[in-house]
């Protein structure tokens, strides 16, 4: 049976609930109908990555006293972390491995977390 592909509207042969010509063309349509949702976590994972280069920079030694506005100033965003871990007195959030708490007086104690996970 003759039918048109709701890709590219040429027309192929196939069975019956076949809609589309090729894989092409229904990767194509799939990763068109996603693009919104696929741009909007590719933005977030980039500021992530960003964030965890700049932890990771900063932090050499893997524990380092850094002010706030060097964190800024290199373009750290505080509102994005993949993950935070709260001890009785003290909360981390880190961006993967590496991550910071607040030191008091605008300090941020810089660690990194060396501990595989699985």
């Amino acid at each position: 049976m003759k039918r048109n592909c709701i890709e590219c509207d040429s027309t192929f042969t196939g069975r019956n609930g076949k809609k589309y010509c090729s894989n092409q063309c229904r990767a194509t349509y799939f990763n068109r109908q996603n693009a919104d949702a696929n741009n909007f976590v590719r933005r977030i994972n980039k500021i992530l990555r960003n964030n965890r280069k700049i932890l990771k920079t900063l932090n050499p030694n893997a524990k380092t006293r850094v002010h706030r506005d060097t964190l800024i100033a290199a373009g750290f965003k505080f509102k994005y972390f993949t993950n935070a871990f709260e001890t009785k007195s003290t909360k981390y959030f880190f961006c993967y491995e590496f991550g910071y708490r607040i030191s008091g007086k605008g300090y941020y104690m810089l660690v990194e977390n060396k501990k595989q996970v699985h």
